[in-house]
């Protein structure tokens, strides 16, 4: 690590003086053996320090995932991923640990194949043992024994050890089965036609009824404050515990972070709650007097962009918190910063309410200027960005202190009510206004989560996307040709439920299914329903405040839910007026910031390890078709500078 340090502070005016390279005593170099001597030197250095960086990103990777023998990754595929992700640690850390996966789970079906192997072979060792005795030589024994009147004990028969080792393992026939109780997969105790009608029956009676399923994205810039204010909002309402509140707070005063301890709430991982950030997206839920919500409580640091996109992609609405102290809501509000780009995204993902918590106004003194000035700096933005301004609601509240979250009481928040008299944070949220729910569609769920059980099958959570799925049904996965079935229960926020529609986040448990094909991003249909794959598609799409232009062949990554692939924007095919849609111009040369145009987009093969591997396709929808499955994020760099939507599938 010396050297490498060295060769970074290496002075090349000092390497390349005229006096280090004329070597004392020598004759000095022609200009134009000085030039090549020069170059020589400058690609010397430059191959060092790609060295010493390749050296430190293994290094790094080699901390996290472990060494050859722990992780069954080698330097060198260490290495060609370094190269591919030109040494972002983040990203190589991540493909380690889902080949590691891979491998891991290779392993195990070649162990599970093996095991089956040696029972199908100790079977058929079984059945030839008992054909080789014949059934009456038992018989033909006692009738030639002599009959005396004197009892003759009878003689015990040999011991067989192979049926000895067949029984304890029960492989045997003619073992006892009655034992032994074989998990079998559900039956559906509904038609189809009949869940529909359940599904439309239970949905009125929910928009008539007290109490209506809502899901809310939690978002903003990195410490806003979201951890804090879901975990003190929990606990207000009942959802934390004293007892769990007072394990994060002594955890958190252990480790230097008592300030952290209301987000420990969300943040469970250990990595998360010794960095203090969010970092993966947090599924918890709560009630008010109308409305059961779903909070999926997302990551604020711009590294973790992808996981905000997966968890914006599941909601219905947004709870955008800023930061009021002086400096901090302009540090998130500016050009790069994830205030700004998390209310576009969430726009673009379908979302159209918003709540804006303007948080930490404690620290400024419950300033009702500041508090304000926010809102008149975020107004015309959120208009701009499509948002309407009857969607989108503003409420002052300090998360340390719990204050205006569901009652302005006490002291704390004297200061508060001499110039607010609105509604709190909960009443806001009793108000978020369900959207309608496409139950008539097919059957999709894009997979957020993979987690193998421990007895068989795995687990997923997801979206309802369209259509409904009940218990027993039998769902294919895309990309693949595996078919699962749901089992046991699907769960809906913890709690089993016989089916889920369109709109519900579930966890769903599949078995009669290998979960080395069960991957994020995938999605699960119906057989008679299958989802298209695409390769290439048309797209019209929205560009952002971007300052090098969108070109014909550009390199991009094309998210969709919570699957991110290569891409090349292959053809600029028009630019279309926003408002009326009349086409401007054909065959653009660029797109610029701000322009509204129609794209061909082409997945792009990957080269991972020396080996090329061809684009596989996506499952995607045309927007008219599905529109949660019709939207497509573009993302360059680690800046998102397109949205749009899926017009048409070309291959």
């Amino acid at each position: 690590m010396s050297r490498h340090r060295d060769i970074r502070n290496l002075n090349l005016a000092d390497e390349l003086d005229d006096e280090a390279l004329s070597d004392g005593g020598e004759e000095e170099m022609t200009p134009e053996q000085q030039g090549l001597h020069e170059n020589t030197i400058l690609q010397s250095v430059r191959a060092e320090l790609v060295q010493a960086q390749m050296n430190d990103g293994l290094d790094q990777v080699r901390l996290v995932v472990g060494d050859e023998a722990q992780s069954g990754l080698s330097d060198n595929a260490v290495r060609d991923a370094l190269w591919e992700y030109y040494f972002d640690v983040e990203r190589t850390i991540q493909w380690a640990f889902e080949e590691r996966d891979k491998i891991q789970l290779a392993k195990e079906r070649k162990a599970a194949k093996e095991r089956e192997k040696t029972l199908k072979l100790a079977q058929r060792s079984a059945g030839s043992s008992r054909a080789a005795t014949p059934v009456g030589s038992a018989s033909k024994v006692a009738k030639k024994a002599p009959s005396i009147g004197i009892s003759t004990p009878p003689r015990k028969a040999p011991v067989d050890q192979q049926k000895l080792d067949l029984s304890g393992l029960n492989l045997d026939d003619n073992a006892d089965k009655s034992e032994v109780t074989v998990e079998e997969p559900p039956k559906m105790s509904l038609s189809r036609e009949k869940v529909l009608e359940e599904a439309r029956r239970v949905l009125d009676d929910q928009e008539k009824s007290a109490k209506q399923r809502v899901s809310i994205v939690v978002i903003g810039h990195v410490d806003a404050g979201k951890s804090t204010l879901m975990g003190r909002l929990l606990y207000e309402l009942g959802r934390l515990d004293e007892k769990t509140r007072r394990a994060n707070e002594r955890g958190s005063e252990k480790i230097g972070k008592s300030s952290f301890s209301w987000a420990w709430g969300l943040d469970e991982s250990a990595e998360e709650r010794e960095r203090g950030i969010t970092m993966d997206i947090a599924l918890q839920s709560l009630e008010t007097p109308h409305r059961q919500i779903t909070v999926l409580d997302a990551p604020g640091h711009k590294d973790f962009i992808p996981n905000m996109i997966s968890g914006a992609s599941q909601a219905d609405s947004a709870l955008l918190v800023v930061d009021a102290g002086v400096g901090e809501f302009e540090a998130g509000f500016q050009r790069n910063g994830q205030t700004r780009e998390h209310l576009l995204l969430v726009r673009s993902l379908g979302v159209s309410q918003v709540i804006i918590a303007v948080n930490k106004l404690d620290q400024v003194e419950w300033s009702r200027s500041r508090y304000e000035e926010i809102c008149g700096e975020l107004r015309p933005f959120l208009t701009q960005s499509g948002f309407q301004p009857s969607k989108t609601k503003f409420v002052p509240v300090a998360a340390m202190e719990g204050v205006n979250l569901v009652g302005r009481e006490g002291p704390a928040a004297a200061q508060l009510s001499e110039w607010y008299n609105g509604p709190t944070l909960v009443d806001l949220l009793d108000d978020l206004v369900p959207p309608v729910r496409d139950i008539n569609a097919p059957t999709r769920i894009p997979i957020s989560n993979v987690f193998r059980r421990q007895s068989s099958g795995v687990s997923v959570t997801g979206r309802v996307c369209g259509g409904v799925i009940q218990v027993g049904e039998k769902l294919r996965v895309l990309p693949g040709d595996e078919t699962g079935i749901s089992f046991a229960a699907i769960e809906i926020d913890d709690q089993p439920a016989p089916w889920a529609a369109s709109g519900s986040n579930i966890s769903l448990h599949l078995v009669s299914i290998d979960p080395v094909n069960v991957n994020i991003g995938s999605v699960l249909c119906l057989p008679t329903e299958l989802v298209p794959l695409a390769t290439v598609f048309t797209a019209r799409i929205v560009v952002f405040d971007i300052e090098v232009p969108i070109t014909a062949g550009a390199s991009v990554e094309l998210f969709h839910h919570s699957r991110d692939v290569p891409a090349t924007t292959t053809k600029l095919i028009s630019i279309i007026d926003r408002a009326s849609g009349k086409v401007l111009k054909t065959n653009p040369r660029v797109l610029t910031k701000g322009s509204s145009a129609e794209v061909q987009i082409t997945l792009r093969s990957t080269q991972l390890g020396g080996q090329s591997t061809s684009a596989r396709g996506i499952p995607l929808e045309t927007f008219s078709t599905n529109k949660d499955m019709g939207r497509i994020l573009l993302r360059r760099g680690g800046e998102t500078i397109a949205a749009g939507i899926v017009l048409a599938i070309n291959g």
